[in-house]
């Protein structure tokens, strides 16, 4: 059973995306209601043509309600970011607990697969190419620490600071090759998602096996 809570732990990275951070039910409702419309307004026009307003209009709220909890367009963009890597990770969690990882190479297939996934069903995830990443302190991308984490307490692969790399770039490659087989919205080219599970592998495949050989001999 792989360790989920490596997936799932605290950012390292805090949120400064909201303002006003809720602490009702009802609140939290409202501003997953202002995410969800953004996420329809990214899905038809682009990130590039949100608006408050717009989001205010799509959401059926005033667009005092809109600053209450975002100083700007940015920060709405930010927010939906955050919220659907925050997705990814939980749908990575359940899909890594129910799956059967008999070697290393199967988490990151996994990991590529689920990204797949949430550019198919979840509203707005294109956000999450178009934004900066969440980076930690060593440059990094977030994602690629908790993978890290997880390949060393399962596999016994070193997480240092090169394999954080590796995986770092892994990331890039493997997203980006995912976000172009969506280019086309429904229109799937599936070819782009073969590739990148196929150049990622190719990528992390010496350097890991080298990392599992280098601890074993340790």
């Amino acid at each position: 059973m792989p360790n989920i809570d490596l997936i799932l732990g605290t950012d390292h990275v805090r949120r400064r995306s909201v303002r006003t951070e809720p602490t009702q039910r009802r609140s939290s409702q409202r501003l997953d209601a202002l995410l969800d419309a953004a996420a329809e307004i990214v899905d038809e026009l682009g990130f590039e043509r949100l608006t408050t307003q717009m989001v205010a209009e799509r959401a059926g709220a005033s667009i005092g309600t809109v600053y209450r909890y975002f100083p700007d367009r940015v920060a709405v963009l930010h927010a939906l970011r955050e919220r659907s890597v925050r997705r990814y990770r939980e749908r990575l969690a359940e899909a890594l607990e129910q799956a059967d990882l008999a070697e290393w190479w199967h988490v990151i297939d996994v990991a590529l697969d689920v990204c797949a996934e949430l550019y198919r069903d979840e509203p707005g995830f294109t956000v999450v190419h178009a934004a900066p990443r969440e980076l930690a302190d060593d440059g990094e991308a977030e994602i690629a620490h908790r993978l890290a984490r997880l390949l060393e307490h399962d596999f016994g692969i070193r997480d240092d600071a090169e394999t954080r790399f590796r995986l770092g770039i892994a990331v890039e490659v493997g997203e980006a090759l995912i976000h172009r087989a969506f280019a086309r919205g429904a229109d799937v080219d599936v070819r782009y998602i073969d590739e990148a599970r196929r150049v990622v592998r190719e990528y992390l495949d010496g350097h890991l096996a080298d990392g599992v050989a280098a601890t074993s001999a340790a």
